[in-house]
Parts: C-alpha cells; sequence; structure tokens
C-alpha cells in the first residue's frame, strides 16, 4: 500500500485541534509558536508559510520574526534570550539554514529545552537517547508514526537507516530502539549498503540522493519510509524509486506527499507538548 501522509497528518491535526480547544476552555490561554525566520531562501520562505498556516488551523498561534541576511548573530541571540523569557511563547524555532555568520551550535544551544520545538537541543537530544522524556526531531517523530500506523508491534523488527544526520538519521534509530528494532545505520562509508538495505523489515531512506534505493534493495514485505525530497528535472522524487519498488514492498511513502506532511503535524504536536509543559 501507498501511505497517504496527507491524510495520516490531518487526522493528526484534528486531534491537536480538539486537545488545544479542550485546553483553551479549561485556561484562557493558546500555545504560541515564534519563528525566527533569516534573510528569504525560498525553501525556508515556502516551509515557514505552511508552519504558519497549519499552525492557525489548530489553533496555534504564530508570529514570524524576519530578519535580513547580514543580520549579526549577537542580535539572533539576543531575541532568543527574550523568547524563552516570555511566558506567552510556548515554543521557539530558527529556521535552517543559517548564514554564514551565525553559528547554527550556538543557535540550538541558547534556545530552552522546554520551547524547543524542533527537538535539537542537547538535553533534549540526551533525553531521547537514554530513552527518557524529550522533544523528538519533527521528521523522525512523523516516520515513526506513519511506521506504527501499518505495524503497530515492532518488537524484533529489523530496522536499517540510510543516512546517520541529526536531523533523521540518529533521532530515528532511537525511536526505533524505544520500540524494541533491532536498528542498523548505513552511511557514506558502509560496505555493501544494498546487502544491508535488503535485509530490512523497515528501511528508513534520508541520503538526498535521487533514486538511491532500487527494487532489489529491498526485502519482499518491508515497509519503506522515504524522507528524500530531490528536485529532477520539471519533478520531485525521493531517495527510493518509488515507482519500481512499490510493488515489492508492504507499504511505501511516495514524495510528495508522505513524510513531508507529517513533519509539519509533528511540529504542531510538539508546540503543544511545549505549551503543556508550562502549564504544570
Amino acid at each position: 500500500m501507498i501511505i497517504d501522509g496527507k491524510k495520516e497528518a490531518e487526522v493528526l491535526r484534528n486531534e491537536i485541534k480538539k486537545e488545544i480547544s479542550l485546553l483553551q476552555e479549561k485556561t484562557k490561554k493558546v500555545p504560541t509558536l515564534s519563528v525566527i525566520l533569516i534573510g528569504n531562501y525560498a525553501p525556508s520562505e515556502i516551509y515557514v508559510k505552511n508552519k504558519v498556516l497549519k499552525s492557525k488551523e489548530v489553533g496555534i498561534n504564530s508570529n514570524i520574526i524576519r530578519y535580513p541576511d547580514n543580520v549579526s548573530e549577537n542580535e539572533i541571540l539576543k531575541k532568543i534570550i527574550e523568547l524563552n523569557e516570555d511566558s506567552k511563547v510556548s515554543g521557539i524555532l530558527v529556521q535552517l539554514p543559517l548564514p554564514k555568520q551565525i553559528n547554527k551550535e550556538k543557535i540550538i544551544n541558547l534556545i530552552h529545552p522546554s520551547k524547543d520545538v524542533d527537538g535539537f537541543h542537547p538535553v533534549n537530544v540526551g533525553n531521547l537517547a537514554s530513552g527518557y522524556q524529550a522533544i523528538t526531531p519533527c521528521t523522525p517523530l512523523g516516520c515513526t508514526l506513519l511506521i506504527k500506523k501499518i505495524e503497530k508491534n515492532l518488537s524484533g523488527k529489523h530496522a536499517v537507516i540510510v543516512g546517520r544526520s541529526n536531523l533523521n538519521g540518529k533521532p530515528m534509530a532511537q525511536l526505533l530502539l524505544k520500540e524494541n528494532c533491532t536498528v542498523t545505520i548505513v552511511h557514506s562509508k558502509t560496505k555493501n549498503i544494498k546487502v544491508e538495505c535488503s535485509k530490512a523489515d523497515i528501511l528508513v531512506v534520508a541520503i538526498g540522493v535521487p533514486n538511491f534505493v532500487k527494487k532489489d534493495w529491498v526485502k519482499e514485505g518491508s515497509i519503506v519510509i522515504d524522507v528524500g525530497i530531490n528536485k529532477l528535472e520539471n519533478k520531485i522524487v525521493g531517495d527510493v524509486k518509488f515507482e519500481e519498488v512499490k510493488a515489492k514492498v508492504k507499504a511505501i511513502t511516495p514524495v510528495p506527499g508522505g513524510v513531508g506532511p507529517m513533519t509539519i503535524a509533528c511540529l504542531l504536536k510538539n508546540t503543544l507538548e511545549c505549551f503543556k509543559a508550562h502549564l504544570i
């Protein structure tokens, strides 16, 4: 089957909307997401626009704080401190990538862990790795929710993750370990990637290479989650050669319309979780 990320994202957004409505009745408060957007990088503009639109749909207030490309690092750091201290702000998101003069690590580390809707702060990363309560990066969280729609019990499954990034590969491994999967991470230095992929009951691909995974790379009846988004000629494709792989596997996400919508829905979920944490 083809996993409908748009449909599943809508289901999740409806759940979030319902919970926010109940909390608003009870507390007279609503979550607020502050987004820092630097420069006019077109993909970032599109992502932020979608995030703000979907936030509004579920009852989350959002505001975009814009800066020019040449903004100083100190100005951004000052703004983050201000947002950290603002009790009305539930979550803070700094849209990546950042201009060269701004140190990404400094920015991520300064956002308070309880307002870190991206789940990138070292405290959240450490808590996730330790199996503790943590804000989880949106894309791997979305991937996990999609996998569990197909297979509720993942215990004992062999999961292979292609790519070891901090944004997806590493947190994805932690989430699947938590589900009692046996996890293998493969990357550019791995020997015989094809052989490793072909053993996977669950294959998550996030390497940024168009049509990287072919039909003979996947196991019959497996679940394939394609995180890649690549522009190829006049179309968008994933990291998996979708048309030839889909007939062999149990379930697969399309690109677009698979993981992407779930990533934004999980950002809203994280914003809600941050809001609830500040109500305690």
